[in-house]
């Protein structure tokens, strides 16, 4: 890597920790009811709510009216978002006229946005209007986010109380979550987002007349709005030219702030944050990829705290900072090195120094000049490290070893720092699964924070780590074999297998960051896809807060000689160890057959 890569790092690390630690603070006071500087402004609507709802904050739920109180919530906000897609056509706020979504594109976008995924089949901008971006999407954007606040402060409570039957009361850490900390971060990054271009407006769209003819093929769709297909499963394709460009306008900086912040990911546009009216300048990119992180790494100075112990929150802020700096310095490196099979054919890939970014030359295939490669890879493996999916370059365009970096970061269960929330809840169910296999070496009872870990809860540990891999690696499986799964694929080979199998790693991981070379939106894939992102989010979260529950009603034992320090160095490394042993095992096989035989084709040509 050059000096621009290392200070581009650095740089953000330095930053990320400056913001977390403060933020990680006030995120404690506010879920655990303490005073806070907006407590005056806010409170008044936070009663309101709970008057409106019925709410009682004060009462307490054991986990499993936790859990039914968060599933029936994430249920009727999926039917809502549903519902709001077939009727789009009836509805205002649609300047372009877009017609009603067709069912199979519905259901898989409703359950996206609503398990933090925001898998998009569709093109936002020729789709969605103003008012399903709104009050479907974006509403859903704060919501899914302050679900995985919600599961984190639970699991939390479980290991600093005892004896005890509740974990909370859902409702007030929603309330909390979505009013004291989404809605400011997420209003001060849309505005530092619009001083540097983004737009918002409600205006209809622009024209603008073309200096020469386009000619251009589209997908040809059905009168459903379903693309249509051969008689070997291809789409459909039809010819059309154009003089006029359609420059599509609408809220963006809003819902652009809290896709970042909330770890979501869904763009305003088809090209996400490659788009330059979502993502302007290298200031604004600096600014959503700080944004993505941000609650992640406060989170853990948040347990810290709760637990009354600031060294267990920064043992796996630790632990999540050295796998992140080393799988970015990887991604970067790779693209950087460019593409062997050019140099053979004498294509002049050396360094070259931009004026704004002194960014050296590489592979700059699906990356935009104003970024370049560092800033591009970087921010690669930040939005698959966490659960937001988010893309300012096309993954597909990476090399094999940089398209590697973010498959591996989504099939360690994105706990690289990760979703808000569920990157946190996702490195504690490690951190158990860690104490668990070092307690198995001396032949004595685990215990992690004061709470012996038993077999009940290793038994929901193992169904949170193994339901992702049983998902990814069954629907990857049938999508090679079935005759709708092969006719997405835009690639032969292995790399057309590193499609399908990262968009099911995707889905099942609630990323939503897409391969972008596979035409997934047909009824097959909007099906199996929307199976994976629901079982993927609340397949884990309710074995999650199962465990809360039983570690909640457990009594806190004092350490003794021969408990097992998780303050210290020791279990950095034995933690860093199981989270990439266990990933490893589980998905080497899969690797083989995509990116690691693509690089090795690669380079033997």
């Amino acid at each position: 890597m050059n000096h621009s890569a290392f200070f581009q790092i650095a740089f953000y690390m330095i930053v990320l920790v400056a913001i977390a630690i403060p933020l990680g603070l006030y995120m404690y006071k506010v879920m655990n009811g303490e005073a806070h500087f907006l407590l005056r402004v806010l409170k008044p609507v936070e009663n309101l709510i709970y008057k409106i709802g019925g709410i009682n904050p004060d009462e307490e739920m054991n986990w499993k009216r936790y859990a039914i109180a968060l599933i029936a919530f994430n249920v009727l906000g999926c039917l809502v978002l549903y519902a709001q897609q077939r009727l789009q056509g009836a509805l205002p706020l649609n300047p372009q006229d877009f017609p009603a979504v067709s069912p199979d594109s519905s259901l898989n976008t409703a359950v996206s946005f609503v398990a933090n995924t925001n898998w998009q089949g569709y093109t936002g901008e020729s789709t969605m209007s103003y008012l399903t971006q709104m009050l479907g999407l974006s509403v859903q954007n704060f919501v899914s986010a302050a679900t995985g606040i919600t599961v984190v402060i639970a699991l939390i409570r479980g290991f600093i109380r005892h004896s005890a039957k509740g974990v909370g009361n859902f409702w007030a850490d929603l309330v909390r979550s979505t009013l004291y900390i989404l809605m400011p971060l997420a209003l001060v990054f849309a505005i530092g987002l619009m001083s540097q271009g983004v737009i918002q407006n409600f205006d209809g769209y622009k024209t603008a007349q073309l200096m020469e003819k386009l000619d251009y093929t589209v997908p040809k769709n059905d009168a459903n709005g379903a693309p249509l297909m051969d008689a070997a499963g291809k789409p459909v394709m039809e010819a059309q030219s154009t003089i006029t460009q359609t420059l599509p306008m609408g809220p963006v900086a809003s819902q652009e702030a809290i896709k970042m912040v909330g770890t979501n990911g869904g763009g305003f546009f088809n090209a996400n944050s490659a788009h330059p009216y979502e993502n302007p300048t290298p200031f604004s990119n600096f600014l959503q990829m700080l944004a993505i992180f941000v609650i992640p790494a406060g989170l853990c100075i948040t347990f810290g705290k709760m637990v009354s112990d600031k060294r267990q929150g920064w043992v796996l802020y630790a632990v999540m900072s050295i796998l992140f700096v080393s799988f970015a310095s990887l991604a970067i490196y790779s693209e950087q090195q460019g593409n062997p099979l050019f140099s053979k054919l004498a294509v002049n890939q050396a360094a070259v120094d931009t004026p704004v970014l002194a960014q050296a030359g590489g592979n700059m295939e699906g990356k935009e000049a104003r970024f370049g490669i560092a800033a591009s890879g970087l921010f690669a493996t930040i939005t698959t490290a966490a659960s937001c999916g988010a893309v300012n370059s096309m993954h597909d365009s990476f090399t094999p070893i940089g398209g590697l970096v973010p498959l591996v970061l989504m099939k360690l269960g994105e706990v690289v720092f990760g979703g808000v929330g569920a990157g946190l809840y996702g490195m504690l169910m490690f951190a158990i699964l860690a104490v668990f296999i070092a307690g198995l070496m001396i032949g004595r009872t685990p215990e992690y924070l004061g709470k012996k870990i038993e077999a009940y809860e290793m038994k929901m540990v193992s169904i949170t780590i193994l339901v992702g891999p049983l998902l990814v690696l069954v629907g990857t499986a049938m999508s090679v074999l079935l005759a709708d799964g092969k006719a997405g694929i835009a690639n032969p080979g292995a790399h057309g297998f590193t499609e399908i199998l990262y968009a099911f790693v995707s889905a099942t991981n609630n990323n939503g960051s897409a391969f972008a070379g596979l035409s997934a939106n047909t009824p097959y894939y909007n099906l199996m896809l929307a199976i994976a992102m629901w079982f993927g989010r609340f397949g884990m979260i309710i074995p999650i807060l199962a465990i809360a529950g039983s570690l909640a009603a457990k009594k806190r034992l004092a350490p003794t000689s021969g408990t097992l320090p998780t303050h210290g160095p020791l279990f950095v490394w034995l933690l860093l160890g199981t989270v990439i042993i266990v990933g490893a095992l589980t998905y080497i096989p899969a690797l083989a057959l995509g990116p690691i035989v693509e690089h090795l084709v690669m380079i033997a040509q």
